[in-house]
């Protein structure tokens, strides 16, 4: 990522930490719910790492392709179940997420001056700015929406009557799409 490395760090932990919850979503709800926050917790921990700065460490010619590998599968997932009509919009975000990741890996790997790749200092954007254009205009909307929806509401209770688990606050599993949407957005910025 280029860019500053406080914000490459902060990123690092925005995205672990969501990630982390992510996992901690996946082992409750219904099975789709599931399937939803592995795939975020896989955004995740893709995205902290695409996030160390370069000066820390400085990823391998072939990690690109990794990233195109393990997201460019991911959206051929996405665009399996929206393609099925599976119920729910988080298969088309994510769709358009895994995209964007195997977008950056490429063009962070190929920046448009021909130089060294990840990080190189002094290199233009490695992306086509229409496309870098269009994902940050999704990804702004995607965050002013998803933020209106974090507005307060009243607590939900538990079937059973007792408080709700972690892995289940419907508030919080928002909050994570959010920091993540942030997350991509400041990447798409710093490409």
């Amino acid at each position: 990522m280029h860019g500053p490395a406080m914000s490459g760090w902060l990123l690092v932990v925005l995205c672990g930490v969501t990630s982390a919850y992510c996992l901690l979503r996946s082992r409750s709800g219904p099975r789709q719910e599931r399937g939803v926050a592995r795939g975020e917790a896989l955004m995740g921990v893709g995205m902290a790492v695409m996030a160390v700065p370069a000066a820390v460490f400085a990823p391998p010619r072939w990690s690109g392709l990794v990233y195109v590998a393990v997201f460019g599968a991911a959206a051929l997932r996405a665009l399996w179940w929206v393609r099925g009509g599976v119920r729910g919009s988080h298969h088309g975000h994510h769709l358009i997420g895994s995209a964007a990741m195997v977008y950056m890996a490429v063009a962070m790997t190929h920046p448009a001056d021909g130089g060294g790749g990840h990080g190189a200092h002094g290199a233009q954007s490695g992306g086509v700015p229409l496309l870098t254009g269009l994902l940050l205009a999704y990804y702004v909307v995607y965050v002013l929406r998803v933020g209106a929806r974090l507005m307060p509401v009243p607590a939900a209770a538990s079937p059973a009557g007792g408080t709700v688990s972690w892995g289940a606050r419907p508030e919080l599993a928002l909050a994570c799409r959010l920091s993540m949407a942030l997350g991509m957005l400041t990447m798409l910025l710093t490409l």
